[in-house]
């Protein structure tokens, strides 16, 4: 029998497909040195009682306690790191207005790495206070401070898929707040590539770099075929945004007179490793491109609601083959919990299928079929953001890394509403889903490592 470096021992929540959910009632687990789920043992399993008489009262044997619960740590497939200085703030403007007066000026900032710092330490511990375990970044177009954030990540233990933001079009940018040209910014996230790639060989849960445009409006021609072509050549982690908004959507069109889909594809830019933001306003043959490339959508349901103009028809792309995880979007989304985003990305399905203007007749006025259910988007926020991102992350499965939340439901100050001895555990997930806050996320583990503890 293997010498395990950690069991665990308690009741767990995990996807087994996008409508099942797994439920593993007092099971253990047992986690190898390179922090993987190596065996999962219930308890009517023949090596159960033997594990339990080698390593119950050991220093590495962790048993929950009544009222806690393990579920997978949150992927977040899309943070922008910066404008965690921001969030909260101006969220009822529009996004081109919203970018010029905000946004860039606050990552302007970032050039000063002492001010990177700070506001970068502050983001990746606070993700990681709010159970995500693995999350995939904007920096800013600053070369230096976009390597810091990944130090910083590799630091506090988080995995951390980072890219330096390419904005080099200088008719679309602002002048204090843009690459210096074309070659300079591809030297430039040539150079952070090959830094994260070395800064990774030391880290235990992996660093990524990431090939940022920020999306085609701020990016020349000759800029976005160089990302497509430097991604190839290191296989990297590609990130943008895609058809968000009604003004995003027909700035590419009238600019390229296609889709942002097709014109992305044209530059190289979709492929397996392409993970891109929003995407509220593709057609069904930008979703087959989706598919066929293997590039994933970042569903960001609460920015989504401030900017996007649109309701994303998240169950028809799924249907259609396209892989999709869930995104904060700080600070277009103003909250750093994936489980706000979980019940935002419900209640939005919701009001799709339903509709929203009452003037209409009600078999006039949603989409059918629209709605998903809390476990489908509790998929979304793990296993789908592991799928993503091609990842053995997002479920408590064999194989799979221990990034985990302890979710303790008695806290004082968050207590759930349980009362019953027997409650039924889907009802006692449903009630986490919904109603938990950070205080109830007493420990995060990312490969086998404790990463924080309340």
């Amino acid at each position: 029998m293997s010498n395990y470096t950690h069991i665990f021992q308690g009741t767990a929540f995990s996807s087994n497909s996008l409508k099942e959910l797994h439920i593993l009632e007092n099971h253990l687990f047992c986690i190898n040195a390179e922090g993987m789920i190596e065996k999962v043992v219930a308890p009517a399993d023949e090596d159960y009682d033997t594990l339990l008489s080698m390593y119950e009262g050991k220093e590495n044997f962790h048993r929950l306690a009544k009222g806690q619960y393990f579920l997978p740590g949150f992927v977040d497939l899309h943070v922008h790191a910066p404008q965690w200085a921001q969030s909260g703030t101006a969220l009822d403007i529009p996004l081109f207005d919203w970018l010029n007066t905000y946004t860039f000026p606050i990552e302007s900032k970032f050039s000063d790495l002492s001010f990177a710092k700070m506001v970068y330490e502050d983001v990746v511990s606070t993700l990681l206070a709010n159970g995500t375990t693995t999350a995939l970044y904007f920096a800013t177009v600053h070369k230096e401070a976009s390597i810091l954030l990944a130090e910083i990540c590799a630091k506090k233990g988080q995995r951390g898929l980072v890219g330096k933001v390419v904005m080099d079009d200088p008719e679309q940018t602002p002048t204090y707040y843009r690459d210096a040209d074309t070659k300079t910014a591809l030297v430039d996230t040539e150079e952070f590539i090959l830094a994260v790639k070395e800064l990774a060989k030391s880290v235990k849960q992996g660093v990524y770099p990431v090939v940022t445009p920020r999306f085609i409006p701020s990016c020349t021609s000759e800029g976005l075929q160089g990302l497509g072509e430097l991604a190839a050549k290191y296989d990297t982690y590609i990130q943008s945004h895609c058809s968000e908004s009604d003004w995003a959507h027909q700035y590419v069109q009238e600019r390229y007179g296609k889709n942002d889909a097709f014109a992305l594809h044209d530059f190289g830019l979709l492929r397996e490793k392409s993970v891109m933001a929003h995407c509220n306003f593709l057609d069904d043959a930008d979703a087959d491109l989706f598919a066929q490339t293997g590039t994933a959508i970042s569903h960001c349901p609460i920015s989504n609601a401030y900017f996007a103009n649109s309701v994303i028809p998240l169950a028809h792309f799924h249907a259609k083959g396209v892989e999709i995880g869930l995104g904060s979007d700080i600070s277009g989304g103003f909250s750093p919990s994936l489980f706000d985003n979980i019940r935002q990305a419900v209640m939005s399905s919701r009001m799709l299928e339903d509709g929203v203007n009452p003037a209409l007749p009600a078999n006039e006025r949603g989409v059918p079929n629209a709605r998903i259910t809390v476990n489908e988007a509790f998929y979304f926020a793990t296993a789908g953001g592991g799928e993503s991102l091609s990842l053995p992350i997002g479920r408590l499965a064999e194989n799979y890394t221990w990034d985990v939340q302890v979710i303790d439901t008695t806290i004082p100050s968050a207590r759930l509403p349980i009362y019953e001895a027997n409650e039924p555990l889907h009802d006692i997930f449903q009630k986490m889903m919904y109603l938990a806050r950070p205080e109830n996320i007493r420990e995060v583990w990312v490969q086998g490592e404790k990463v924080h503890s309340r």
